[in-house]
């Protein structure tokens, strides 16, 4: 049987005017004068889509790319400038924070604002009251004005009510980048809840370990153009090579260091401006980057797969063996792990000046998901004395993206089994 289509997208597209001078945008409002020069950007160009009930659909793409643009039309908060949206059910949004929350109320009459602009009556709000406070856990402070709230008690409350009055599609944008770690696991087993009762969902979000493991399908947007849509896994590969301008390249290492004539790998990345970096200035890191197992460049890598550091250094006197070193920090400054050409029994010579040399770090992703810091190290003994010619602390990022977390740092990859008592009598 063919499945029942939830939210239907048919060629939309969203144009905004941009004008050099304010006059101008007053000119063409009154209708005055000819030579009125303004350029059009289209936040969405002719982008179609469809979800079907029960699924739930993730939208990724850069800043920029049309995310919110498109489900703030799907809601009606904006009028699309060509194409229609055609919705099946009831739906319950939470687009950004505060929206729809008047700042004057009170957290118990913004529920019941919230609930009535949905379409609820007084009566069905009051029936859900309890569980909508329950799940927010906000205390007193729901009998307290909306300003006072901070940023985590507003989108609490905001997620409870959106979650807790029974819709049948549920349109997030963001909201669980705020909030503590044990609030965004209500919220997603809230989401696997509404899966099993066959309700939809579509999302927005840069978690792109949320959107691998709940997501049963992911939409690719790019400067307001559809450009993927598919399985999360291929999905989220097209975006890692977006990030990096490879979209159109083979993904294969040779390609990947070919990439963009002229262009360093460090290009390629996304670096922190704010690395400490000191060393003797005898040798430099000329060049480095991180590449995952199709060889693209990159500062996201799935979990369980292999990766790559890739360093080259450039040497300015003779040096007897420099030793490499790469770490990986946790985002609160603790060493998670790290290696170096010393403990790995790697002979690295006697460079002379003007040498450069590549060493390359490949390794089993194994750390859970999360954001990471990147440290690159070259040291040695000089004249008997350790030397760092050269450090670059917390040079740049990588996200790993996980559809399966353990405690800890790091996965040990685990075989478990469960059995009843009785097969194990049989085997014995």
């Amino acid at each position: 049987m063919e499945n029942q289509v939830a939210i239907r997208v048919d060629h939309l597209s969203k144009v905004y005017k941009l004008y050099d001078r304010n006059r101008d945008r007053m000119k063409e409002a009154l209708h005055l004068g000819k030579n009125i020069h303004c350029r059009e950007h289209y936040a969405l160009n002719d982008v179609s889509l469809t979800v079907n009930t029960g699924e739930t659909v993730g939208i990724i793409g850069t800043n920029g790319s049309g995310k919110s643009t498109i489900l703030k039309i799907i809601t009606g908060v904006l009028n699309p400038t060509a194409g229609e949206v055609t919705i099946n059910g009831r739906i319950s949004a939470l687009l950004e924070l505060g929206a729809g929350f008047n700042m004057e109320f009170t957290g118990i009459e913004n529920i019941y604002l919230n609930g009535t602009m949905i379409g609820f009556s007084e009566e069905e709000i009051d029936a859900k009251l309890n569980d909508i406070l329950e799940f927010a856990d906000i205390g007193d402070f729901v009998y307290q004005k909306v300003k006072t709230y901070s940023s985590g008690m507003f989108v609490r409350l905001a997620f409870a009510v959106a979650i807790n009055i029974d819709p049948e599609i549920l349109i997030v944008d963001e909201a669980l980048s705020v909030g503590d770690v044990f609030f965004q696991n209500k919220c997603y087993r809230k989401f696997e809840e509404f899966k099993k009762q066959g309700k939809t969902i579509l999302f927005v979000s840069h978690d792109l370990g949320s959107i691998a493991k709940y997501c049963d399908r992911v939409i690719l947007l790019e400067s307001g153009k559809k450009i993927g849509e598919g399985a999360p896994k291929e999905i989220i590969d097209m975006y890692k090579k977006v990030l990096v301008g490879q979209l159109d390249m083979q993904a294969d290492t040779a390609k990947s260091q070919k990439l963009g004539t002229g262009k360093k790998w460090k290009d390629l990345m996304q670096l922190n401006p704010n690395a400490d970096e000191y060393g003797s200035g005898l040798a430099e890191f000329e060049d480095y980057c991180a590449y995952d197992h199709t060889g693209t460049i990159t500062n996201t890598i799935i979990k369980g797969e292999s990766f790559t550091v890739k360093l080259k250094i450039r040497f300015f006197e003779r040096i007897q063996d420099p030793i490499f070193a790469v770490s990986i920090k946790n985002m609160q400054g603790t060493e998670i792990t790290g290696t170096n050409t010393m403990f790995e029994k790697i002979t690295t010579g006697t460079p002379e000046a003007g040498d450069v040399l590549i060493a390359t770090f490949t390794q089993d992703m194994n750390l859970q998901g999360g954001e990471y810091l990147i440290s690159l190290g070259c040291v040695g003994y000089r004249d008997g004395e350790f030397t760092v010619y050269h450090r670059l602390y917390d040079i740049f990022n990588l996200t790993v993206i996980s559809s399966k977390n353990t405690t800890g740092f790091y996965d040990m990859n685990s075989i478990v089994t469960v059995e009843a008592q009785g097969d194990q009598d049989e085997e014995k």
